[in-house]
């Protein structure tokens, strides 16, 4: 399988796709020289690249890479979070108008509702053929559009009547030749895009291409009128949404790090953006040029202190779901912090219930957390504004991260909810399972949890835990 690979996690997801049977093609620069690979241009089954946010990677591509990607992450890297788009990226479905809004239709395609625009609505037809849009990628009701388009390695069919190159093709001659060569080939009712793997490839292969891909658009018509809609008519690609905590990090450093000279906690650091990555680029290039390691980590850390908060700073509680929603809890004000161990204390500001514990929440009742960076579990006591005890929760996580203004982890569904009177009982296990089910979560972090939580029932019968008098 061939993947293409950009972003900070390029080096040591290279080096794991490699011992892994992958194929690099479409290699950068740096990579072509630290693994010695050859110019290859076919295009990819997978391509990878960041995620916005730099806490892990997007991987678009065929289900079988996508599929064996997943495999390699979940064996290799124990906290790795893999959530997989139930949608066909490029599919071609069969769907049910189901519902009419003012500027959208919603279309029944059987494994989502789908958005079409009102203006692609056909009159007086309750099923068409629609294709899933690369806009908006991995939401839950994704954009469709009812101008199909066949997508090949190295050419679409559209049904726009125009013939189209590239842009990333630059060379003017070639340019010229892939357009002369599409007003030759292209069929009737249909356009041809040159994508830009299209380039120096012989004339025959790209015929060849062409001729397949109209076959491939005489199935999908045919298939159409034998099947009842909902129904998928072509498989398009799949689309991944991979998420690093701490430890899948720590584990990338390790592998970067047979690879080239890399600092403790690289690509952390490079998820922290702007000056602290700089500083990392800087600090790595004079390990390179052989500055000793010991200087080069303190020059390292004494430039990156001062971007990290102190007591009395506010920070943002940043809590991922292992569905990919993020909760911001609000701001905090760091009480203590003496690293590894940080306590700090929010306000809360609305009334309601604390799940769990099912005990009256006030808005100004004040939640105090204890923590560890790097721990899999933290605990928060809640208090009312008259300093009474109402209960704890200690949360199971992926290990905790510091940024430099958020404290960041992954919620690992389990919380034991503990009592003044020190009952306590676990909470939300079936919700860990459900992750498992849906391929979020390896069969290996499920059982780390699972031996979290017996450490955390057995901590609540010593003074492991603090809840004892």
């Amino acid at each position: 399988m061939k993947a293409k690979i950009r972003g900070i996690y390029t080096t040591a997801l290279t080096k794991l796709l490699l011992e892994n049977g992958f194929e690099i093609v479409q290699p950068s620069i740096p990579i072509k020289e630290r693994f010695r690979l050859k110019d290859c241009f076919d295009p990819p089954d997978i391509e990878i690249k960041d995620r916005y946010d730099l806490q892990g990677v997007r991987a678009i591509g065929t289900p079988e890479s996508v599929d064996k990607l997943i495999q390699v992450l979940h064996s290799d890297l124990r906290d790795a979070i893999t959530r997989k788009w139930h949608v066909s990226l490029d599919g071609i479905y069969k769907g049910k108008i189901v519902e009419n809004l003012s500027e959208m239709v919603l279309v029944d395609i059987g494994v989502a509702l789908g958005k079409l625009p009102v203006r692609e609505k056909p009159e007086d037809c309750n099923e068409i053929i629609v294709q899933v849009q690369r806009r908006k990628i991995g939401v839950k009701t994704p954009l469709l559009t009812t101008k199909v388009k066949v997508i090949g390695k190295h050419a679409i069919l559209t049904p726009e009547q125009i013939i189209g190159v590239s842009l990333k093709i630059r060379n003017l001659n070639e340019r010229a030749r892939l357009y002369a060569l599409g007003k030759r080939l292209k069929p009737e009712k249909w356009g041809i895009i040159w994508r830009e793997t299209s380039a120096n490839q012989p004339a025959e292969r790209l015929k060849g291409e062409i001729n397949r891909l109209l076959e491939k658009a005489e199935k999908i018509a045919a298939l159409s009128k034998q099947v009842t809609a909902p129904a998928l008519l072509l498989e398009g690609f799949h689309c991944v949404d991979i998420e690093f905590p701490a430890t899948s990090k720590t584990t990338l450093d390790q592998i970067r790090n047979a690879v080239v000279p890399t600092l403790a906690g690289h690509h952390y650091y490079k998820a922290c953006g702007r000056r602290i990555s700089a500083a990392l680029e800087m600090a790595e290039k004079l390990l390179e040029n052989g500055e000793p390691e010991a200087k080069v980590k303190e020059e390292f850390r004494r430039i990156i202190e001062p971007e990290y908060p102190e007591e009395g700073y506010k920070v943002q509680i940043e809590h991922v779901k292992l569905s990919g929603q993020v909760f911001l809890l609000g701001e905090a004000i760091i009480e203590e912090f003496k690293a590894p161990n940080i306590r700090f204390q929010r306000i809360l500001k609305r009334d309601g219930i604390y799940d769990g514990l099912r005990v009256s929440k006030q808005a100004g009742d004040k939640a105090i957390t204890e923590a560890e960076i790097g721990a899999w579990t933290f605990k928060t006591h809640y208090y009312s504004p008259d300093g009474e005890h109402k209960g704890t929760y200690i949360n199971v996580n992926t290990p905790i991260e510091l940024y430099p203004n958020t404290i960041r982890y992954v919620d690992l569904e389990v919380d034991v909810c503990v009592w003044p009177d020190k009952t306590y009982k676990i909470l939300d296990k079936e919700k860990l399972n459900n992750a498992l089910q849906k391929g979020w979560i390896s069969e290996r972090l499920a059982s780390h949890v699972w031996k979290i939580v017996e450490e955390i029932s057995r901590g609540l019968c010593e003074k492991k835990f603090g809840l004892k008098e």
